[in-house]
């Protein structure tokens, strides 16, 4: 099959950036001489994406008037605007599940996830699962590890009540089925991490290893590092 659409999950209010993300979409953000969005929509493109969902709330107008349509970037991009009340990640998503096909790739808007987006379908595909969730065996190194993965399956996901068997953590991208969303009896507002949580629990979701670390601009911190991988990205390819 042809890669799913992916959901960029970019409403937030980013309060962690505060000032700047008072007037500045958190996507916005100058990464390299770029808008961020722009790194990752190119790395959407290098996988085969071709349909992105952009799931827009605070000074969501920025990124639109940015991307526009997607077509600078080659890709198809339409959106889903929260207005007066922000739906959480997992409410965001079923906002936008009419401009989703029956399986699509999620990722938040602050993330770069410098991976192959093709075998993490596949895997998805022959295992038949409802949803997946990619992991990475970060143990508290550039964040709180909150996944116990073990024989290629999640034992257990929690963001709150952490254990020193966690040394897994959420890569930051995850696939799903739509009908998961569809029969879902949660709230209008409701974090994916519910959603994971409760799947867990149940042994319906998927856990896919990845060997690479991932980026984020959600912090200072983050930023600077996340600047200084796609600039020693763009010498290697000099």
């Amino acid at each position: 099959m042809s890669m799913p659409p992916v959901v960029i999950l970019s409403g937030g209010e980013a309060t962690r950036l505060y000032p700047v993300t008072k007037t500045v979409s958190k996507a916005m953000i100058e990464i390299s001489g770029r808008p961020f969005i722009a790194h990752q929509l190119e790395l959407l493109k290098r996988n085969q994406i071709t349909k992105v969902v952009l799931c827009i709330g605070n000074l969501g107008e920025q990124i639109k008037n940015f991307v526009k349509d997607g077509n600078e970037f080659g890709l198809e991009v339409r959106y889903s605007q929260e207005h007066d009340q922000l739906l959480g990640t997992g409410g965001a998503v079923k906002k936008a599940l009419p401009l989703l096909d029956d399986i699509f790739f999620v990722m938040y808007g602050d993330s770069y996830l410098d991976i192959e987006f093709q075998p993490v379908l596949d895997y998805f595909l022959s295992h038949q699962g409802k949803g997946l969730l990619t992991v990475f065996k970060n143990k508290n190194q550039w964040q709180k590890s909150n996944i116990v993965f073990k024989d290629a399956k999640i034992i257990k996901y929690d963001k709150k009540e952490i254990s020193k068997d966690m040394e897994y953590i959420d890569f930051g991208l995850s696939l799903w089925r739509k009908q998961v969303f569809i029969d879902s009896a949660y709230a209008e507002v409701f974090d994916l991490a519910q959603l994971i949580q409760d799947l867990v629990s149940l042994g319906e979701l998927l856990g896919y290893e990845v060997d690479r670390r991932f980026f984020e601009i959600g912090s200072f911190q983050g930023i600077e590092e996340t600047r200084h991988y796609l600039e020693s990205q763009t010498k290697e390819k000099k």
